[in-house]
């Protein structure tokens, strides 16, 4: 009751007020020592409640051992004073006064004390069991039933005393399962169900205290992991086993997790490892170990996948907490990362925030140049190096800025292939160039570059050929140019794609080869017709008798297999002379011209046309 102060100050102010009610009437000395100590037992019981509740000691903690006895020796007094006063027979009212807030106080402790139901009961049996004796001791007829009705009210209140502990007990126990169940919905909110690791709000709700640990002798280092080939994973072998992939990276990870680091899966295949360190070559190192564990093949359900992980880094030096500037950075060297290739990690660099910003502002123009019609098509000849005649011609984009001239296509060919414009922009150079050649001659072919992201897109192959249809071109004058970085992934995609476009007629040039990984395993699985050895070979500056037995057995493989060899970056005679000895059957380079508007294109074939017609006359 010491937790319910208004509760005990009104029960003590009671019993003080009829403990001084007897001592002013009554004569009978029993009745008035009795009263006297009832006065005393409810003014202690409010102080030692106060102590009990306000006094966290050694006073304190005695007083609330010792608090339930004080309850039952004033249930006791109380039940002693009413049975006193029937016994001698004392004035009627004094009578009623003590027995009935000897009643009420019995009654009141059946609520007030259901949390401890046996100090309950055991108040009701001190206060009404003297009571009743003392009834059937006088034993007249009401006071011989006030003794019955007695046992009888604490037999029922006993009974309520039970209902409602036994409630206060279920609520109890509820509001602990709520508080339970609230932490495991908290838990389970932030944390990712596939890996066991936080995922991106208990990533942030963790991060502030991590950097609030950094020390004045160390750095916070952010790296931002991103798993190459988890979407094939999932699309060839199912979410199961994608799952189980997930999980063994998680697994890495947390053995290359420094002391006092947090780690997360912050998307679909995205990992966030948040760690103090001790220096950068620290950085370096650990960076180093996550590349080779993410490069590890692993097994799972039966299928050996070759996985591995870009990295990105930022680091965060003491006094500048900003987890959010910090995640910027560390996305905007993971993009870095990725454009580097397979297992690479990169630093964060201020550079890298102007080339944001510079990608940002071609992507929005380029966008409008492609509604607004500003781009061309420039057509660059392919030799046949035997005759000297124009074999066909590679369509090139150009772009024409109106403001910041021409704008080279390394320049805004990346970034069209980081935002996918590369698509859009790849039907549009399809298309315009097949209708220019469409008015050429029926032996002059049309060689077009197409981007991985191009042949990826859903519908690639129709595309192209709709392209042709509405171009009215035969799609054998087709030449599709593609590099050995479409083939990293070995994607099913890809060889339908050039197995669809290959039976309409559609031929295949493998592009700057020689730059790649496994260029003969290529040329063996996929439609090929045509190797245009990349210009490194032929006008590089390392060329010499060794790129030239390079090129010389490329071609003699070539000419073997039926496939034109071509040479680009010819810009002298001399190397017209050395790929041609080598094997070469096709050139194309600034020996023989640039590339030039579509009515230039035309120009040249027609000066062609005139010129082996007077070679004719002549003859």
């Amino acid at each position: 009751m010491h937790t319910r102060p208004i509760g005990l100050f009104t029960s003590a102010a009671c019993g003080m007020a009829a403990g001084s009610t007897t001592l002013a009437i009554t004569a009978v000395p029993a009745l008035r020592w009795i009263a006297l100590t009832l006065v005393i037992v409810a003014a202690a019981r409010v102080v030692m409640a106060y102590l009990a509740s306000e006094c966290d000691n050694a006073l304190g903690r005695t007083m609330r051992r010792i608090y339930p006895f004080g309850a039952l020796a004033y249930a006791a007094i109380i039940g002693l004073a009413a049975a006193t006063a029937i016994l001698h027979d004392v004035e009627q009212h004094l009578q009623i006064l003590l027995v009935g807030y000897a009643m009420t106080l019995g009654a009141g402790i059946a609520m007030g004390n259901a949390g401890r139901p046996l100090i309950a009961v055991g108040q009701m049996v001190l206060t009404f069991l003297p009571i009743s004796l003392a009834c059937f001791t006088v034993g007249t007829m009401p006071l011989v039933v006030l003794g019955l009705i007695l046992p009888a009210l604490a037999s029922g209140l006993t009974y309520v005393t039970f209902n409602v502990f036994s409630s206060l007990m279920r609520q109890v126990r509820a509001a602990g399962e709520s508080a339970s169940l609230g932490q495991q919905m908290r838990e389970q909110a932030r944390t990712d169900p596939v890996t066991g690791l936080y995922n991106r709000t208990g990533f942030e709700a963790a991060a502030p205290a991590v950097l609030a640990c950094v020390g004045a002798r160390s750095q916070m280092a952010l790296f931002w992991l991103d798993v190459r080939r988890f979407k094939e994973v999932n699309d060839m072998y199912g979410h199961h086993t994608g799952d189980r992939v997930l999980c063994e990276i998680a697994t890495r990870l947390r053995a290359r997790m420094p002391e006092g680091s947090i780690c997360a899966r912050f998307g679909s295949d995205e990992f966030l490892l948040l760690a103090p360190m001790t220096s950068r070559k620290a950085i370096e190192q650990l960076a180093g170990l996550l590349c080779a564990d993410m490069a590890l093949p692993m097994r799972v359900d039966g299928h050996r996948i070759e996985s591995g992980a870009s990295i990105g880094i930022a680091t965060l030096c003491p006094g500048t907490p900003d987890l959010d500037q910090l995640m910027q950075n560390a996305g905007l060297a993971l993009y870095h990362a990725k454009v580097a290739g397979r297992h690479q990690a990169r630093f964060f660099a201020p550079s890298m925030t102007r080339d944001l910003a510079r990608r940002k502002e071609i992507e929005a123009e380029l966008r409008g140049a492609i509604l607004r019609d500003e781009l061309s098509i420039y057509f660059q000849p392919i030799m046949d190096l035997s005759t000297g005649r124009i074999r066909g011609f590679e369509a090139l984009v150009r772009w024409f800025h109106p403001d910041k001239g021409e704008l080279l296509p390394d320049e805004f060919i990346p970034v069209a292939e980081e935002t996918g414009l590369i698509i859009t922009l790849g039907n549009w150079i399809t298309r315009t160039a097949a209708r220019a050649c469409a008015s050429w001659p029926e032996d002059m072919k049309l060689a077009v570059n197409l981007s991985p992201a191009q042949i990826s897109a859903p519908g690639a192959a129709l595309g192209v050929l709709a392209a042709l249809k509405e171009a009215q071109l035969d799609p054998r004058r087709l030449e599709l140019e593609v590099t050995e970085s479409l083939f990293v992934e070995d994607k099913h995609e890809t060889t339908v794609f050039m197995e669809q476009l290959a039976a309409e007629g559609v031929t295949f040039a493998l592009d700057d080869f020689g730059t790649g990984y496994s260029s003969l395993h290529y040329i063996n699985k996929y439609p090929f017709s045509t190797i245009k050895v990349d210009r490194s070979f032929v006008s590089g500056p390392a060329t010499g008798l060794r790129t030239e037995a390079i090129i010389r057995a490329v071609a003699e493989m070539g000419n073997t297999l039926g496939m034109e060899i071509v040479a680009e970056g010819l810009e002298t005679s001399e190397q017209v002379e050395a790929v041609r000895r080598a094997g070469c059957t096709l050139g194309q380079g600034f020996h023989f011209s640039r590339a030039v508007p579509e009515h230039l294109a035309l120009r040249l074939l027609e000066e062609e046309r005139c010129m082996a017609a007077r070679v004719l006359r002549a003859g």
